[in-house]
C-alpha cells in the first residue's frame, strides 16, 4: 500500500485510537430514529460481513456510511482496487441472482456486504 493513499501505521495505540474517538464523539450529530435520537459511536461488524468482502482478494476495502430503511445509521463494504491511473475503484460482489434464482440470460446484481448495526444500541 502507499503511504501516499494510507499515511501512518495500520496498528494504532489504543490510547491514540481513544483521543480519535473523543473528537468524533464531541463532533458528530444525533439522527432521529424509531428508537428515539441515536448517537452513534461504532458499529457491530458480523464476522461473515467481513468474510465475504475479503474474499473479493482486492488490495483495500472501502467502508461507506448510509442510513438503512430503520432509519439506523450503517456501514457497508466494498472491495477497491487501483485502475491503470492509480485510483481505487470500487469492487462489488455477486449476488444471488446468478445461482438457482437467475433467470436464463439475466446478470447478477451487484452486491455490497452490511449486516452492520450501530452501537449504541448494539
Amino acid at each position: 500500500m502507499s503511504e501516499e493513499i494510507f499515511p501512518g501505521p495500520i496498528k494504532v495505540p489504543l490510547s491514540i485510537a481513544k483521543e480519535w474517538e473523543k473528537r468524533y464523539d464531541e463532533s458528530v450529530s444525533t439522527i432521529e430514529t424509531a428508537r428515539g435520537v441515536q448517537k452513534v459511536k461504532g458499529f457491530l461488524i458480523p464476522r461473515e460481513t467481513l468474510e465475504n468482502v475479503l474474499k473479493l482478494e482486492t488490495t483495500a476495502v472501502r467502508a461507506y456510511l448510509g442510513i438503512n430503511d430503520e432509519g439506523e445509521k450503517n456501514l457497508f463494504f466494498v472491495g477497491a482496487e487501483k485502475d491503470d491511473a492509480g485510483k481505487y475503484i470500487d469492487v462489488y460482489g455477486v449476488g444471488a441472482s446468478n445461482g438457482i434464482n437467475a433467470r436464463a440470460g439475466e446478470e447478477a446484481e451487484e452486491v455490497v456486504y452490511d449486516g452492520t448495526r450501530p452501537s449504541p444500541p448494539y
